[in-house]
């Protein structure tokens, strides 16, 4: 027999080493090093792996005929928004998300509608046993739906018991980091039982052609915990987003092999179950500050939807000898950036002042099209001008203080006209069609510094002098 190949394995990023040592250069945690067995089927002597010879296939050409893979839609609009139109047979998702942030009642909720509609949905818990997933069930209306539940741990069982019978559409296993393999001698949880168990479980999807959902737990940093090459062996990586003081939830697509990566589903946890927003405009501007200083609205786009948001910044002046610079929401790299362009051109002094930049709704903004926005909402906090409340800003800043335009302005300009807003703060020249038939009034702009000058003119006294293009005189803010 072949002698076993023993080697450290880091429990937390899965870096290997040739001996122990205390701390994972990786990573850098300390005491995360175990001894595991890498030499995958040690059982088979290296004489007859080394004369085994590879099976021919067949190559084929570019020119063939390609057909768009068969989807399964789950019952669920902002579900299926984001995988692409549905469950792909044979793909392999990875739903990662905080602790009791919804996971398990998004899933229950899936399984339940495709049962309903007549495809075997199948629910594997390990983390809780057959009469807690009954009570969620209930809990959501959901007892009635022919889910079949199981409570176990073991991947061969597992898989025995699926391969019985029809095949399933749609197998759940909630989650990944408790399931363990007899091939690997090691604990539960461990980077090579992680990945191992996810090797057994996707050969498995791909062979019978049944959707497999693994739920991922994460780490503190948000990062889905386990090795990173599970992340590379599923077909699409969701991430469930959301704060705990909040209701709504978003559901992003970090990978999608069959899909875009840049949709998001909006869901609001409600005590029935998680219920999809078709409009997340409405939801996140439901409860906006009307006529605040520091408040403008974003005319945004995630993936082909566009959504209005609004963006809530806060200039004060500062006690310390370095100013504070919080960003929830966005980029700081762009807040950093967007404070040094005004400086630079419109002579708005923040050298002074702690600034604070919020995201209303706990959405993430990761387009450059929110520059303009937070430029406006920054001037307005600092001069205390509050803006237009009809009026929503979209636009790039380049470093040179000039506006530059971004794509799908007439989506933007619809949305904002169907919720009611008048004006459109905008690009000069944006790209494609500028939306003038949505019935606002737009106001484009070239430059920061006419911005700038704009809200400054709007102030009530905070500020002693408007803000003027560069050349000319500038203002500093003077506290009464």
């Amino acid at each position: 027999m072949a002698k076993n190949t023993l080697s450290f394995v880091c429990q937390t990023c899965g870096a290997a080493y040739n001996r122990w040592q205390g701390k994972c250069e990786s990573c850098g945690e300390w005491n995360t090093l175990a001894e595991e067995d890498v030499s995958g089927n040690a059982s088979v002597p290296v004489s007859v792996r080394s004369k085994r010879k590879g099976r021919t296939f067949a190559l084929e050409s570019l020119s063939g005929a390609s057909q768009d893979a068969p989807r399964l839609p789950s019952g669920m609009a902002e579900l299926d928004r984001v995988t692409g139109g549905g469950f792909v047979r044979g793909s392999v998702l990875l739903v990662g998300g905080d602790p009791g942030i919804g996971k398990s009642t998004l899933l229950t909720q899936a399984t339940s509608l495709m049962a309903r509609n007549g495809h075997r949905a199948v629910y594997i818990s390990g983390e809780e046993a057959v009469a807690q997933v009954r009570l969620r069930a209930e809990r959501l209306g959901l007892a009635d739906a022919p889910v079949q539940l199981a409570a176990e741990t073991s991947v061969e069982d597992i898989i025995a018991t699926l391969s019985e019978g029809a095949a399933p559409r749609l197998v759940v296993i909630d989650s990944i980091q408790t399931m363990w393999t007899d091939t690997v001698e090691s604990a539960p949880g461990t980077v090579t039982q992680v990945r191992a168990s996810a090797q057994s479980l996707i050969r498995f999807a791909k062979r019978t052609g049944a959707a497999l959902i693994l739920v991922g737990h994460v780490t503190k940093d948000g990062q889905i915990a386990g090795p990173r090459v599970v992340e590379h062996m599923v077909d699409a990586v969701l991430s469930f987003e959301g704060e705990g003081s909040q209701q709504f939830r978003i559901l992003r697509a970090v990978k999608n092999r069959f899909g875009p990566t840049d949709e998001i589903g909006v869901f609001e946890m409600t005590g029935l179950g998680l219920r999809e927003v078709s409009n997340p405009s409405e939801l996140f501007l439901s409860e906006r500050d009307l006529g605040s200083p520091g408040t403008a609205v974003f005319a945004g786009i995630e993936g082909t939807r566009p959504v209005l948001v609004e963006l809530q910044a806060l200039v004060a002046p500062t006690s310390l000898g370095t100013p504070r610079r919080a960003v929830v929401g966005w980029d700081p790299s762009r807040l950093s950036m967007v404070l040094a362009v005004l400086e630079a051109h419109c002579g708005v002094k923040l050298g002074g002042h702690d600034v604070y930049l919020n995201v209303a709704g706990g959405l993430r903004i990761q387009e450059p099209a929110a520059d303009l926005a937070a430029a406006a909402a920054l001037v307005s906090s600092l001069t205390n001008a509050p803006l237009p409340t009809d009026a929503v800003y979209f636009g790039e800043i380049s470093l040179s203080g000039a506006v530059r335009p971004v794509a799908q302005s007439a989506a933007r300009l619809k949305e904002a006209a169907k919720l009611g807003f008048g004006r459109a703060i905008l690009p000069e020249s944006p790209r494609g069609d500028p939306g003038g038939d949505a019935g606002l009034i737009l106001n484009p702009v070239g430059g920061l510094t006419t911005l700038v000058a704009d809200v400054a003119a709007r102030g009530s006294g905070r500020a002693t002098q408007a803000a003027k293009p560069a050349g000319q005189p500038r203002f500093q803010r003077q506290d009464r």
